[in-house]
C-alpha cells in the first residue's frame, strides 16, 4: 500500500483586469490578458479553499495550460454603463470560501461589502474564523464594448512556467 503523504500547501493568486474590445468575446479576452490570465484554459470551480491557502503573486503561465480558478466577469456593450467584478477571498485554519459578484451601475462599495457579507456568512456557517479577508475589484466606465474580471487562480507547479 502506498505511503499517505501531506500535500503541500494550496497556492493561490488574486487577479483582476479590464478592457476593451471590438466584441464581447474580445473584450472579455482582453480583460483576461490585462489579469495575466489570458494565454490559459480556465476552469471554473467552486469556492472552496484549504486551510492556511497561501496568496501569492501571479507567476507566468504556461500557455494553454488548464488553470482552476473562482471567475468573477461582467460584459457589457452599452456605452456609459459602470461594470464591476468582485471576489472576496477568507481563509482560515481549517479551510476558506471565496465568493464573487458582478453589477452594473452599482456603486463598487456596494458590491464589496456584498461580497464581504457573503464570504463572511459562509465561514460563520462552518464555524471556522477568519484570518485573512482579501477582497479584489475592478471596475471600468464602458465606452463601446468592455469587460471587467476579477479571479482566484488556483497554482499548481505544472502550470507555471519555469
Amino acid at each position: 500500500m502506498p505511503k499517505l503523504t501531506v500535500s503541500d500547501t494550496m497556492k493561490i493568486a488574486i487577479v483582476s483586469g479590464k478592457d476593451e474590445g471590438p466584441t464581447k468575446l474580445n473584450a472579455f479576452d482582453n480583460a483576461l490578458s490585462d489579469a495575466g490570465i489570458g494565454d490559459v484554459n480556465l476552469i471554473k470551480v467552486s469556492s472552496m479553499l484549504a486551510g492556511d491557502a497561501e496568496v501569492n503573486e501571479l507567476p507566468k503561465l504556461k500557455a494553454g495550460s488548464m488553470v482552476n480558478c473562482v471567475l468573477s466577469e461582467i460584459t457589457s456593450d452599452n456605452p456609459g454603463d459602470v461594470i464591476t467584478a468582485v471576489i472576496a477571498v477568507a481563509i482560515g485554519n481549517e479551510l476558506g470560501c471565496v465568493v464573487e459578484t458582478t453589477g452594473i451601475n452599482k456603486e463598487e462599495s456596494q458590491l464589496i461589502n456584498e461580497a464581504q457579507d457573503m464570504v463572511k456568512y459562509m465561514m460563520d456557517k462552518r464555524n471556522v474564523d477568519i484570518e485573512d479577508l482579501i477582497i479584489e475589484s475592478s471596475t471600468t466606465t464602458v465606452k463601446n464594448i468592455a469587460s471587467v474580471v476579477a479571479s482566484v487562480v488556483y497554482l499548481k507547479d505544472e502550470i507555471v512556467e519555469g
